[in-house]
Formats: C-alpha cells, sequence, structure tokens
C-alpha cells in the first residue's frame, strides 16, 4: 500500500480497513461514463477483497480496465475514511473462500435466509481483488467536535 497524503500512517489505515464494516465504493471505467457500486468488503493481505456476480456490468468493467477508485467511508459525522485507487483482479476460484468471510462479517456467524441464499449463487460468484492500493485518508473528528 502507498499512502499519498492525509492524516493516517499506514497502521492507521490498515486498522480502519479491518474494522470498518461499511460497504466500498469501487469506481469502474466504461465507454461513455463511470459507474459507482457498493460491495461488501474485508481487507486482507494488504489488497481489498469484494465478491460479485460473474455477470455483473462491474466484472466485465474490470476484465476490460482493472483501473479503479474506490472509497471507504461513512454517511454519519465526523467524517473520516480512505478513498484511493486501485488495480482490479478478477477471480473466481477464490470466491468460494471470499464470499463466507464476507458474510460472516457483515451478516455474524447466525444462519440467515440472506446468507443461504447469497451461498446458493456461488457457482456464479468472483471475488474481486483490489491490490496496488494508493490511499488518502481523511478524518474530520477534530474539526468537527
Amino acid at each position: 500500500m502507498e499512502i499519498a497524503s492525509g492524516p493516517w500512517d499506514t497502521s492507521q489505515v490498515n486498522t480502519f480497513l479491518d474494522e470498518t464494516v461499511i460497504p466500498i465504493r469501487i469506481a469502474s471505467a466504461g465507454r461513455t461514463s463511470p459507474l459507482v457500486q457498493s460491495l461488501w468488503f474485508l481487507y486482507a493481505d494488504d489488497s481489498l477483497w469484494c465478491c460479485t456476480q460473474a455477470d455483473a456490468v462491474l466484472t466485465r468493467r474490470l476484465t476490460s480496465d482493472p483501473r479503479c477508485g474506490f472509497e471507504v467511508s461513512g454517511d454519519l459525522p465526523p467524517y473520516r475514511g480512505v478513498r484511493g485507487t486501485a488495480k482490479a483482479e478478477i477471480l473466481p476460484d477464490r470466491a468460494a473462500d471470499v464470499l463466507p468471510r464476507l458474510i460472516e462479517r457483515y451478516l455474524g456467524d447466525s444462519p440467515s435466509p440472506l446468507a443461504a441464499w447469497l451461498l446458493s449463487r456461488l457457482d456464479r460468484e468472483v471475488a474481486i481483488r483490489l491490490h496496488s492500493l494508493r490511499v488518502t485518508s481523511f478524518d474530520f473528528t477534530t474539526r468537527m467536535s
């Protein structure tokens, strides 16, 4: 991970990404316009990991052009988070590992209809690995206190 700017060092960015359980927003390029999409994520091995369907627009766009932008930040004050750029890699054979971890991170370990439905579609899921992260952090906690 490369820190481009902001108040946080690598350790603080890592902690934020490990502990924050909100969707990541990923911006991908298209022929006529960009697309911003929200997905569940987890941070592991210096990469951001997500899952989506193999035939999703985001999958097609990232396959065509792996450059993307991203942001992880909450909607409530005090505003703080990270944003940056990355390279995306589509890894179909990693979905069986990543999707259950995402479900546990966002839904917990209790069985639920949503978890069962998501897992029932596992054969059509792909993992997305965002790597070569270039990150800017922002934290308006003191300014908004």
